[in-house]
């Protein structure tokens, strides 16, 4: 049950349905084996039902075998550049540091950023080194999945599938249990 004046999640979907929020995820590297390819693929057709949805892949920069902590950081920085070409709205880096959140208030945060006037959320991925401080210092929220490592091609799976299970908590699905 809900008071006058708060919206339950399918009246937040309502609300910002006429134009559909925009989620846009940018990543650093491309996918290589089908079967992330056809899960990300799945997801992706999923949240047409509830986004607009936006996928960059940028290229990684390429570094020696060994490289140095300078090598690093000029690549993040140039990675840095491409990435901020395409944030726009609300941005979420990915990183090892960030927020952990359960998934349903991952939705939170996803669903009041479209009621609070955001047209869009943006989620980074970056590559196998990371992301470059500023773009982390970009985020209004930095978010984490686990203090766990996992393989950036799977974490864009993992990823998808959250924004997903959000929107349908957001709307009192069945798919959340």
């Amino acid at each position: 049950m809900h008071t006058q004046g708060e919206q339950t999640g399918s009246e937040k979907l309502l609300l910002f349905g006429a134009y559909k929020l925009n989620i846009n995820l940018i990543v650093i590297g491309k996918l290589k084996e089908d079967y992330l390819k056809n899960a990300c693929a799945e997801y992706i057709k999923r949240l047409g039902r509830y986004c607009t949805f936006e996928l960059h892949e940028l290229d990684e920069c390429r570094l020696s075998d060994l490289p140095s902590e300078k090598e690093i950081t000029a690549a993040l920085k140039k990675e840095a550049a491409a990435i901020k070409k395409y944030v726009k709205g609300m941005i979420i880096p990915m990183c090892i540091e960030g927020q952990q959140l359960s998934s349903p208030e991952l939705s939170e945060k996803i669903m009041s950023a479209g009621v609070n006037g955001q047209s869009a959320v943006t989620f980074i991925i970056g590559s196998s080194f990371g992301l470059d401080t500023e773009i982390k210092q970009m985020g209004q929220l930095k978010l984490s999945m686990s203090k766990m490592t996992f393989p950036h091609q799977l974490a864009r799976v993992m990823l998808l599938e959250q924004v997903y299970r959000a929107f349908q908590i957001a709307g009192g699905g069945k798919y959340h249990k």
